[in-house]
């Protein structure tokens, strides 16, 4: 994910076990943090973009979700 050497840290899916590739240190901790969860890091990324990601209320119960 990041050009810094070296990458030596095993990313792999928690729920698979199936191993994704080799990561440095802190891009493999990342995705631990955003608990491997492509919807909790593109809100990661909207959020560094200044982009807000709150959902709208359109109805009683139901939100639109920013496209």
């Amino acid at each position: 994910m990041c050009p810094d050497p070296p990458s030596m840290h095993v990313d792999h899916c928690h729920k698979a076990g199936s191993v994704r590739g080799v990561l440095c240190f802190n891009c493999n901790s990342a995705i631990g943090k955003l608990r491997g969860d492509p919807e909790v890091g593109r809100r990661a990324v909207a959020y560094l973009e200044g982009t807000s990601w709150k959902p709208t209320l359109v109805a009683p119960g139901v939100y639109q979700l920013p496209s």
